[in-house]
């Protein structure tokens, strides 16, 4: 029998990657669809009276076993893939799309939900039960189940379609990331970079093969690349490939892709009597409608940029006086940044990564989440992993009692896409009197050791594993019934709060001191660095809060307005960057064949969120901040109404009971330096 379709037999019930071939996807798939309309027939065809029970948490609580199959599938599609397993993903998206549409579209089964529904004032329900059912009746009337018969037919073509596009989309940004490289066999060319950027060309090389140094549009091989080379062509030449991927008239450009996604999500959004797929998106927000986003994204502009137009008009007249620079162009942002960085700061990544070995900043923020928390974490070789990279904990809390199965991968290969991402394999929930603990998973692209030196993270990097670890806080220390509103299922603009407040002690004496050790000496950062690191954390801001608000401002330029007369993805991102433009227009590039958080991942009339939470986090840590970073209170009330309670409750409400009060976006532009301190 199908190893996928049976109950893991494995420690904690966790996925049984080496004993899955890729064979066994869509097999296991179909049965467990199968397996699930049996599930779904069960509720309907129940003779007894319709109650919350037999139906809603009945409904929550079916597929259980298929979530899982399709959880295992997806995150190795993102992080162990191969041209076997995107090619079984083109045909098992359309049959969950399909499947989706015949539980959201099943009329009987929505009869059940709407009864519950128009009886939810007579019920005791808690508020749990409330969200669940309010979640419940909104995911079949958003999503097409009051519509006759023609149009939800239509419905289902619109899905179909735009799962297999959105799988295109990331599977072309892929191919073209792995096909470039850049090999130079000339060690002058490459004057400037450090001798860690220098030794990873140099292994990437050896690894294919080659003599000299090879470098990617991985991050960890572009951004010291474009960070320290000297040689100004080398850096327009990686710029323009990372700013074309997608958009080389070739079989992986993205742009006829992108008009077909956005066209269709604006039917979609007609169909179900929304004015735009944003509308209908921010209809689940805490922001809720697209000209409340539009107004928080251009309130910020205008604090933004007079900050970032003087930041820029510095950065130009430094690489004028450096190296006679007329016009600076986007391949030299990164390069006299950094360069005017060191002047003003005498600080650079080159100095700090020797005190941020991986090992010793995983080991510091499980440090921190074990002062903040009470959570440990043991590393465990027992459990199956995808991967040999992969690590694997047990979480513990104070009492030993698990918490969760903890997965970390943290270096790039050729089967993992860029970026960095928190997952789940196992949702956490409570039934039969058991708390059945979830499976929390981190993915990163971080600098690999080398054959003489560890893994030693630049600074970025550090903070993206706290964010990440953040997200994974989240899933971990879920408290809730139903899996449906555990850990990160929040609104998409409250998901990134748990992340982005982490994101703060990482610029924390106090937490520094745990973790940023030389790894040779295994001396603590000095505190000259740890005030550097302080002084320059807004080093730039304006320009990086600029650059923020236009990737925002783009999405909603391609999920706000209809999208039909769109013809030129170039033009139109072009017009919908003009308010936020620094740099000079290059015609080579274009983001938005490559912004797959829009066009692959969950964040279409969402980008804005990353803004809206730093509003959060920044309210959020001046609490933590006036009674200490460690302070036992104030944790314990961000873990009791924030990590714990996932979407069980409005975010507002939840927040609120957190901090006393709505946020004030004044913390965000006083941390960025934006504006004065109280």
């Amino acid at each position: 029998m199908n190893i996928l379709n049976q109950a893991f037999k494995t420690p904690y019930t966790t996925a049984p990657f080496s004993q899955i071939n890729n064979e066994d996807f869509l097999p296991a798939v179909k049965a467990e669809i199968q397996k699930t309309k049996a599930e779904i027939d069960a509720i309907t065809s129940n003779p007894e009276a319709v109650d919350f029970e037999n139906t809603i948490e009945a409904l929550e609580f079916s597929g259980e076993h298929l979530d899982r199959v399709t959880s295992i599938f997806f995150n190795l599609n993102s992080a162990e893939t191969n041209e076997q397993i995107q090619k079984l993903a083109q045909e098992i998206s359309p049959l969950l799309s399909e499947f989706g549409n015949d539980v959201r579209l099943n009329e009987a089964l929505f009869k059940r939900v709407k009864t519950v529904w128009e009886e939810k004032d007579q019920l005791s329900l808690n508020p749990e039960q409330k969200m669940l059912l309010d979640k419940t009746y909104k995911n079949f009337s958003r999503n097409g189940a009051n519509l006759p018969e023609d149009k939800k037919a239509t419905l289902r073509n619109i899905d179909m379609e735009l799962s297999k596009l959105s799988l295109k989309f990331g599977e072309n940004v892929l191919a073209e990331t792995n096909s470039f490289e850049l090999h130079i066999t000339d060690e002058n060319e490459l004057k400037g970079l450090p001798e860690s950027a220098l030794e990873a060309a140099t292994d990437e090389a050896k690894s294919r093969k080659k003599e000299g140094w090879v470098f990617t549009l991985n991050y960890p091989s572009y951004i010291p690349l474009m960070t320290y080379a000297e040689n100004r062509g080398l850096r327009k030449k990686m710029s323009l490939a990372f700013g074309s991927k997608a958009f080389h008239g070739n079989e992986f450009d993205n742009r006829e892709i992108i008009k077909q996604i956005v066209n269709l999500r604006q039917q979609r959004a007609e169909l179900l009597g929304y004015k735009t797929h944003a509308h209908f998106v921010l209809e689940e927000r805490m922001a809720k409608t697209a000209e409340k986003v539009n107004s928080f994204l251009a309130e910020l502009l205008e604090k933004a940029k007079p900050a970032a137009k003087r930041e820029f008009s510095q950065l130009e007249s430094f690489a004028k006086e450096t190296d006679g620079i007329d016009r600076l162009e986007k391949w030299d942002g990164a390069f006299y940044t950094e360069k005017l960085k060191q002047k003003l700061f005498d600080l650079d990544d080159e100095k700090l990564k020797p005190y941020f070995k991986l090992e010793n900043v995983i080991q510091g923020v499980f440090t921190v989440a074990k002062r903040l928390y009470g959570l440990t974490f043991e590393e465990t070789k027992d459990i199956d992993k995808y991967h040999e990279d992969v690590k694997t904990y047990k979480v513990l809390d104070e009492n030993k009692k698990l918490t969760a199965i903890f997965y970390a991968d943290f270096h790039p290969r050729a089967g993992k896409r860029n970026g960095a991402w928190m997952t789940i394999y196992k949702n956490q929930y409570k039934r039969n009197e058991e708390n059945s603990r979830p499976h929390v998973s981190i993915v990163c692209n971080f600098t690999k050791p080398t054959s003489s030196k560890p893994s030693l993270l630049t600074f970025n990097e550090v903070t993206t594993l706290f964010h990440e670890f953040g997200h994974a806080l989240h899933g971990m220390l879920a408290n809730t019934t139903y899996p449906s509103l555990s850990g990160t299922s929040v609104y998409w603009d409250f998901v990134e709060l748990p992340s982005q407040v982490l994101e703060n002690w990482c610029y924390e004496k106090e937490a520094l001191e745990i973790f940023a050790r030389h790894y040779e000496t295994d001396e603590v950062i000095p505190m000259e660095y740890v005030k550097k690191i302080k002084e320059s954390a807004t080093f730039m801001e304006g320009m990086q809060t600029l650059r923020q608000l236009s990737f925002g401002m783009l999405d909603m330029s391609w999920h706000g307005a209809n999208p039909k007369d769109i013809t030129d993805v170039k033009e139109h991102e072009t017009n919908a960057f003009k308010s936020t433009q620094l740099y000079p227009e290059t015609s080579e590039t274009c983001m938005s064949p490559a912004f797959s958080h829009i066009f692959q991942g969950g964040y279409s009339a969402g980008y804005y969120s990353y803004k809206w939470a730093e509003v959060l986090d920044a309210d959020a840590f001046e609490l933590f901040k006036e009674k200490g970073i460690f302070n036992k209170e104030v944790a314990d009330k961000f873990k009791e109404n924030v990590l714990s309670k996932g979407g069980t409750e409005n975010p507002m409400e939840l927040y609120k009971r957190f901090r006393g009060k709505e946020p004030q976006p004044d913390a965000l532009l006083r941390r960025a330096g934006l504006i004065g301190s109280k």
